[in-house]
C-alpha cells in the first residue's frame, strides 16, 4: 500500500523530507514509522473491516485525552498529531490515516521474558484504568459491538454446534464435549453483569504485551493502541493478560505438552495490576480475579472452535484443522488455570 503525497501536506509535514518504512508487525492496521526532520512519527490506517467506525475510536480517544490532560497532565498518553483542519484523522478515498508521535527511546515487546516485565506491564494497564476512574463510561462509543461478551459467544457456539460442519463436528465432538462441560464460566459471567459490585469502566480490551511500551531500563512506560477502547469490565483486561502472559507458547501451538502456566508470571500479572487498581475493586470484583483468566480462555476457545465449526470464515486457516488446535490449546491452558484456582 503506497502513502499518498498529499498526507505531508495535511499534516503540515512539508518543510523537510519525509522517510516512511513499514514499522511493526500488526495483523489489523498498516503501519510505518516516519522520520520527519529530528522527529519521528508513526503513521496507521485503520482497517474498516474489523472497525467500521473510525470516528467512534477518533472520539474516544479525544475523550480521553481531555479527561487525562485535566485530571492526570504528567500521564504519558499518546495522542493523534492533528491536522490542518484540527482533526485526529484524515480521509483519503475512503481510507482513514492517523498520526502518532513516536515515543522517544521507548520499544515494544512481541516475547514477554521475565515475570519482573509482566509485573510492568499489568502495573501500567491497571495505572491506565485507575487514572481513568472517575471518568464518564457513556462517553464512550462502542468500537467493536460485544467484542467481550461471553453470552454471546456461548450462543454462537450452540449455532454452531446445531447449524455448523457436521463432518466436522464429528470430529471435534470431544473437544464441543468438554468446552460445554464449561457453560458454567458462562452461567458466572451472567451473573456478574447484573451485580451492581461489577462496575463498568473505560477498558482497553487488548492487553497483549506489544501493546505496553518499556524504556531501556525494561520498565513499563504507557499502553497503546486505544482501538478497542470501551466501557468493559476489569476481567477483560486482567483475563487477557493473564491469557497470553502466563504461557510459554502461544495459541498456535500444537504440541500441548507445552502448555503450561508460569505460576510467577501469574502472581506478577495480578500483583502489577492490583498494585494500582486494588484500591479501586470492590469486594466481588476481587473475588473474580482468578475467574478472569477463566473467562477469556474459555471465552477464546469457544470463538476458536465455533469458527472451525463454521469452515473458519472468521479466523480463516492456514492449514484446514487449524481452528481446532487452537480451540484445543485454549482447553489445555484453562484446565491449566482451573487446576492453578484450586
Amino acid at each position: 500500500m503506497e502513502i499518498p503525497e498529499i498526507i505531508w501536506e495535511e499534516y503540515g509535514m512539508v518543510q523537510h523530507p519525509v522517510l516512511a518504512s513499514l514499522f511493526g508487525n500488526g495483523l489489523i492496521n498498516h503501519t510505518w514509522k516516519l522520520s520527519y526532520g529530528t522527529e519521528d512519527y508513526i503513521l496507521q490506517t485503520i482497517n474498516q473491516l474489523v472497525f467500521p467506525d473510525p470516528w467512534a475510536i477518533a472520539s474516544n480517544i479525544d475523550a480521553i485525552a481531555q479527561y487525562l490532560l485535566i485530571h492526570h497532565p504528567a500521564y504519558l498518553f499518546v495522542t493523534p498529531k492533528k491536522t490542518k483542519q484540527g482533526a485526529s484523522m484524515l480521509v483519503l478515498n475512503g481510507v482513514y490515516y492517523r498520526i502518532f508521535p513516536f515515543v522517544k527511546d521507548s520499544l515494544a515487546k512481541t516475547v514477554l521474558e521475565t515475570p519482573e516485565q509482566a509485573f510492568e506491564a499489568a502495573r501500567q494497564f491497571g495505572l491506565f484504568t485507575k487514572n481513568l476512574a472517575g471518568f464518564d463510561c457513556s462517553q464512550l462509543k462502542t468500537t467493536l459491538p460485544k467484542f467481550h461478551d461471553l453470552v454471546l459467544r456461548d450462543k454462537q457456539f450452540l449455532e454452531a454446534i446445531e447449524h455448523g460442519n457436521q463432518e466436522r463436528k464429528m470430529i471435534a465432538q470431544e473437544l464441543i464435549e468438554k468446552l460445554l462441560a464449561f457453560r458454567f464460566i458462562t452461567h458466572r459471567y451472567q451473573q456478574i453483569i447484573i451485580n451492581p459490585n461489577f462496575k463498568l469502566r473505560p477498558t482497553h480490551h487488548d492487553t497483549k504485551i506489544s501493546n505496553v511500551l518499556f524504556n531501556s531500563q525494561d520498565k513499563a512506560i504507557c499502553v497503546i493502541d486505544l482501538d478497542t477502547l470501551m466501557p468493559g469490565y476489569f476481567i477483560s483486561d486482567l483475563g487477557d493478560m493473564m491469557r497470553t502472559y502466563l504461557c510459554p507458547v502461544s495459541e498456535e501451538e500444537s504440541d500441548f505438552s507445552k502448555i503450561t502456566i508460569r505460576k510467577a508470571f501469574y502472581d506478577a500479572v495480578i500483583d502489577g495490576y492490583c498494585s494500582e487498581m486494588g484500591a479501586e475493586l470492590s469486594k466481588d470484583e476481587l473475588d473474580a480475579i482468578s475467574y478472569a483468566g477463566q473467562f477469556m480462555v474459555y471465552m477464546q476457545a469457544l470463538r476458536f472452535l465455533t469458527d472451525y465449526l463454521n469452515n473458519d470464515i472468521y479466523y480463516g486457516a492456514k492449514y484446514p484443522d487449524q481452528n481446532l488446535v487452537r480451540a484445543g490449546n485454549q482447553l489445555v491452558l484453562l484446565e491449566k488455570l482451573m487446576d492453578l484456582a484450586i
